[in-house]
């Protein structure tokens, strides 16, 4: 029958065209203030393309993608742009225990009346 010829990636072409994606994101990201570059709404277009440029010369490379190589450089990318991008972890504090008990006892002190009034009714319903 027919051969299919399966085409290999040619992974030094790859690493060869990536560069050019790297530097138009950085031409791009230089209309955005940097102190905005942890924002994803500001360049969220810029990044965008960055993608389809890498996949695009992947694909034409014939390699999958995202594939290691690839990947690497991405991340090359986002060290070089959004390593003081941390997400600040939230530290979860129990309030002061004056605030604490208060929160604690205005509950218990509803129920309490709640119950207290529910028994009350509940013994004065010949008269209800």
């Amino acid at each position: 029958g027919a051969r299919q010829q399966t085409n290999l990636c040619n992974e030094s072409l790859m690493l060869e065209k990536l560069p050019a994606c790297g530097k138009s994101f950085e031409e791009m990201m230089k209309k955005v203030d940097s102190k905005k570059w942890c924002n994803l709404t500001e360049f969220i277009m810029y990044y965008d393309n960055f993608t389809q440029c890498t996949e695009r010369e992947a694909n034409n490379a014939s390699c999958f993608w995202p594939n290691p190589l690839a990947e690497g450089f991405i991340t090359g990318i986002h060290k070089q742009f959004f390593s003081n991008c941390t997400s600040e972890k939230v530290h979860w504090e129990d309030p002061p225990d004056e605030i604490l008990i208060t929160l604690i006892l205005i509950p218990v002190t509803l129920t309490c009346a709640m119950i207290t009034l529910v028994v009350w009714c509940s013994k004065r319903s010949d008269i209800l």
